[in-house]
């Protein structure tokens, strides 16, 4: 019997796109509150759904330790936890069914579940913790359980159906913590590491666990949802992120990690210092990590390689400064060709995520993206539209031209919920031509790097690639919305000459635009 067990809504033979790439990684945010709260002495169970089927899993779950307090506790630092899936949403109300019927208390915390509080309360959770949540859980657990006299609806970072008025209750907020040394490692040993290393050298041939360095992210991209870390940003020592990395090659033996943080190397100096004590612990091992355009200096590249950095994801987004502006992304469309120059001469691969839609958004800023992407090459991109989700500027902006359908099914539904410059169909295609451009491209250029989880994909032949933008340029005749949503700092652009991306080709890596 367990006094508490944990478990997440995520599972990923649920999501189509993420079955196709086939990474799942462990729960780290499930896994820090499980390792504080054992830590505490309470006994704690874990239930991962990331592999595991969630209906019939749980329940077996909940019977094998027969706990007083279920906690669904997504993994707030997973991307796909912080897309509010409406998937992960029925699993979690799902979990949320079986517990009650167990008699346990539920406690529910994640983006989705602070978004949508009132229902999630509804749907049967005793309490929604809002934010940074292992202390709110580690609390509340003791006035569950009779281990502190503390009133629960008075425990700052939560949410409840008041007892007296039956309305909402919230409770004042919980600061962050400061000190993140002072968390205990995740406990990975709840978990079943051996199905992950089995899945994903079945995959690859290689196995990769996550990490993380840094809470939060204190930039301002309007589009950008923040419901757990708000505008803050704290972050590890060096020193303890070396040792993390040294203990996932040498007792679990991950050969490589993916760090999951929303913003890597943020810290003047960090860099260097992770470099310098991965050296000395001979830590070393291949990452990836998401890092901004203007922060990939020359020192902080190199301090990167020599940490052992493999791969960088940057938030591009768009090739057009207009748009870049009036997402106040705060980089600049200049710089995007310097940096990836920089990774590739240090042998980092170069990854862009790309954002279509952005209100005021016409073709010419398309198609400014599509050269851009072209002009400097990069290893990889993922492509999206924007979604609103609660909590931004964006979101505030359109929040009215939104039907019933607010959230994606899963990763890869890609539906423009507002009033988009055009209909779904367009950026689906113009998604398939731009990843297969790339693929293209890079058949043409050797892969050196290691552990590059993408590196079996096969171009397309340049017959397929110019029927793939005939198509994107025929819908985008077809699909464009009349009523378009424009923003007031998006003034309409004089028309600009149209280039045919259709005649594009790749021979020899090289390019030709007629």
């Amino acid at each position: 019997m367990a006094d508490i067990l944990l478990t997440h809504s995520y599972h990923l033979f649920y999501d189509v796109k993420q079955v196709r790439k086939m990474q799942p990684y462990p729960p780290l945010g499930t896994l820090y509150a499980a390792a504080l709260l054992r830590q505490q002495g309470f006994s704690v169970a874990l239930f991962d759904a990331m592999l595991e089927d969630p209906e019939r899993g749980f329940v077996a779950a909940l019977e094998q330790h027969r706990p007083q307090i279920v906690a669904v506790y997504e993994d707030n630092f997973n991307f796909l936890s912080k897309m509010c899936l409406t998937r992960m949403r029925q699993v979690a109300y799902s979990a949320m069914e079986a517990a009650r019927r167990s008699g346990a208390f539920v406690i529910v915390n994640g983006s989705d579940a602070t978004d949508h509080t009132e229902d999630y309360l509804r749907q049967g959770a005793d309490f929604v913790l809002i934010g940074e949540a292992e202390q709110t859980l580690l609390e509340l657990s003791r006035a569950l359980l009779g281990k502190s006299v503390a009133d629960p609806q008075s425990i700052p970072g939560l949410s409840c159906i008041d007892r007296r008025s039956h309305g909402l209750h919230r409770s004042a907020a919980r600061p962050l913590m400061p000190n993140l040394d002072m968390i205990p490692s995740p406990a990975r040993d709840l978990i079943d590491i051996g199905a992950y290393r089995r899945t994903w050298k079945a995959a690859h041939d290689f196995f990769s666990l996550n990490l993380v360095a840094s809470r939060g992210c204190p930039y301002h991209c309007n589009w950008c949802a923040k419901p757990i870390y708000g505008q803050t940003f704290h972050v590890r020592s060096a020193a303890s992120v070396a040792a993390e990395m040294k203990q996932l090659k040498e007792i679990y033996q991950a050969e490589h990690v993916w760090f999951a943080d929303d913003i890597f190397g943020l810290k003047p100096g960090w860099l260097l210092e992770l470099a310098g004590h991965v050296e000395s612990l001979q830590a070393k091992i291949p990452f990836k990590a998401q890092c901004r355009i203007d922060l990939m200096t020359e020192a902080n590249v190199r301090a990167l390689q020599r940490a052992g950095c493999a791969e960088v994801w940057l938030g591009v987004e768009s090739g057009s400064q207009r748009i870049l502006d009036a997402m106040e992304k705060g980089t600049r469309v200049q710089d995007v060709m310097i940096v990836r120059k920089r990774l590739g001469a240090s042998g980092i691969r170069a990854c862009f995520f790309l954002q279509f839609g952005y209100p005021g958004e016409d073709w010419d800023d398309i198609q400014a993206t599509i050269r851009l992407v072209r002009d400097t090459q990069p290893d990889d991109i993922g492509v999206s539209v924007s979604y609103p989700l609660p909590g931004t500027k964006f979101y505030d902006r359109v929040s009215a031209q939104l039907g019933e359908k607010r959230n994606w099914i899963d990763s890869d539904d890609l539906a423009v919920m507002f009033k988009g410059a055009y209909r779904n169909e367009f950026y689906h295609a113009l998604r398939t031509a731009l990843h297969a451009d790339v693929d293209c491209r890079r058949g043409h250029r050797a892969v050196t790097s290691a552990h590059v989880e993408d590196s079996e994909r096969k171009p397309v032949p340049a017959s397929d690639l110019t029927r793939l933008w005939t198509r994107v340029e025929e819908l985008e005749k077809t699909c464009r919305n009349t009523d378009r949503t424009l923003l007031p700092t998006l003034p309409e652009t004089a028309p600009r000459r149209r280039r045919s991306y259709a005649d594009a080709v790749v021979s020899d890596g090289q390019t030709s635009i007629s």
